[in-house]
């Protein structure tokens, strides 16, 4: 049973807190950037065991009378149809989702600003068809030489040619569908026309990595330096905070490098900067809410790893690169992590060399490691996701939970009617052959009930995984890993 590291609910509390008082601080309003994800925020539900992937959603519904949402969105991110690659959707569409999800649970939704505009046609059709939603839409323009032409910034032709956003409460949440979007843009133009229209108004950040106030080199740290590899960023020592206080912290090289350059858009808009560094800049209670340094250890040790892996295969995958695999394999070095620390990997590749092929293997809850091997009727993830169900509802290995007379309907419908080369059943069939099964088997039932269980579980495949399994491990909760190789040696990978 893995530990628990982080105390949640300190943490909601203490971020709550925080940031009613930079409120208070800057007179009553308060223009909040929002890094990383705000729903489902597994990085961070991994690396800290205890934090709750919707802790940032629950924070803002303390204060949800006094929020409201801005999302930022790139016109070059529309007209490029720029996508998420946890979700798969472009980034206008994840516009429109991430305003559901917000209106869903309450959280009211103010407007969206389209950023980096240069009448671009892809952006235009999305501002008509916001509108036609109902939802207000603002333009923000590319201002030339940003951020250093400090005094074009700071006037009626950087600034002040943008789009004054409306909003009517004290506090304003900018965030977006990914980073890129102008969030910290949005919010200093917004600082620009409040202090013209005389509204006192702050700026801040809500931020969860680097942890401020933990060392530079601890494993949480280094689990975000990997998580980002993509992005080239470094955490660092703050200069600036060590110079202003005597103080050792931790932050990442951009805002570190944008620091000097806010400092002096800022001091140009209201005459001086009230921040001396950009640890000063943040509102991030985590580090404060550990309770189980060892366990964030282990836990992040083990995320540097499973990031490797993804890197790994995005690069065979042409999605990724190699900088990307190798500032990752440093990480790891510095750390003195191998393959050998993630016990799925080991027992994964010896299955699969015991059937000469691919093989899937998963760590429960109680430390058993169970594995599947691939067969006429199942898939290895198939298989190792019903021994998984199967080892926890204490059922014999050999019992059948699902009937022959079942399984081959299925696999005539996919390779007869719908043009599937492969017969066997993928996990999301799997799962819904045990549900009708389920109906006359009291077993199969029992074995349905599992699925919670296997939330936070490890797991491991000896080739990459078809979107569909891997979206379904996902769904589950389960960490998977995969070798960087693909089962068959084509070209083309249906995924």
């Amino acid at each position: 049973m893995k530990r628990t590291g982080f105390d949640n609910a300190k943490y909601v509390a203490l971020q709550s807190q925080n940031i009613r008082d930079r409120i208070g601080q800057f007179g009553g309003k308060l223009y909040l950037e929002f890094g990383g994800k705000l729903f489902d925020d597994y990085h961070a539900s991994r690396v800290l065991p205890g934090f709750e992937p919707d802790s940032k959603v629950k924070m803002l519904l303390e204060m949800k009378d006094d929020a409201e949402i801005v999302i930022a969105i790139s016109a070059d991110d529309i007209e490029r149809n720029k996508r998420r690659g946890d979700l798969g959707i472009t980034y206008d569409e994840d516009t429109l989702r991430l305003i559901d999800a917000f209106r869903g649970i309450g959280l009211y939704v103010g407007s969206v600003v389209i950023t980096h505009y240069r009448s671009q046609p892809a952006a235009e059709q999305f501002q008509k068809r916001l509108e036609t939603l109902g939802v207000r839409v603002y333009r923000h323009y590319i201002i030339p030489d940003y951020p250093s032409n400090v005094e074009l910034i700071v006037s009626e032709d950087g600034f002040g040619k943008n789009d004054y956003i409306e909003t009517e409460r004290s506090l304003v949440v900018v965030t977006a569908p990914g980073p890129g979007s102008g969030k910290m843009a949005t919010c200093l133009s917004q600082l620009y026309h409040e202090h013209l229209r005389g509204v006192s108004a702050g700026y801040a950040k809500f931020e969860t990595f680097p942890i401020w106030n933990v060392p530079l080199k601890h494993p949480i740290n280094l689990a975000y330096e990997a998580a980002t590899a993509d992005l080239d960023d470094v955490n660092m020592i703050d200069p600036f905070h060590l110079e202003a206080y005597g103080e050792t912290t931790v932050n990442y090289n951009r805002d570190v490098e944008i620091f000097p350059v806010l400092n002096a858009i800022l001091s140009r808009i209201y005459g001086e900067c009230r921040y001396k560094s950009p640890t000063d800049m943040g509102v991030n209670m985590a580090g404060y809410c550990i309770c189980d340094d060892e366990a964030c250890r282990e836990a992040s040790r083990q995320e540097i790893i499973r990031r490797f892996y993804a890197a790994a295969c995005a690069l065979r995958q042409g999605l990724g690169t190699a900088a990307e695999v190798r500032k990752i394999e440093l990480i790891m070095k510095s750390l003195n992590l191998t393959a050998a620390d993630r016990p799925v990997i080991g027992a994964a590749l010896a299955r699969a060399g015991e059937t000469n092929a691919p093989a899937v293997s998963m760590e429960l809850p109680d430390g058993t490691i169970v594995t599947g091997k691939t067969s006429s009727l199942l898939g290895a993830s198939s298989a190792c996701l019903m021994n998984a169900m199967k080892r926890l509802a204490g059922i014999d290995d050999e019992m059948l939970l699902i009937a022959p007379g079942v399984i081959a309907p299925i696999q005539h419908l996919k390779v007869e009617h719908l043009g599937n080369h492969n017969p066997r059943l993928h996990t999301d069939e799997l799962l819904i052959a045990l549900s009708i099964c389920a109906v006359t088997n009291p077993m199969a039932e029992l074995a349905v009930d599992q699925l919670n269980k296997l939330r936070g579980c490890e797991a491991h495949s000896t080739v990459i995984l078809s979107r569909v399994d891997e979206n379904l491990f996902q769904k589950l909760g389960v960490n998977i890993t995969y070798e960087p190789k693909y089962q068959a040696k084509k070209l083309f990978h249906k995924k």
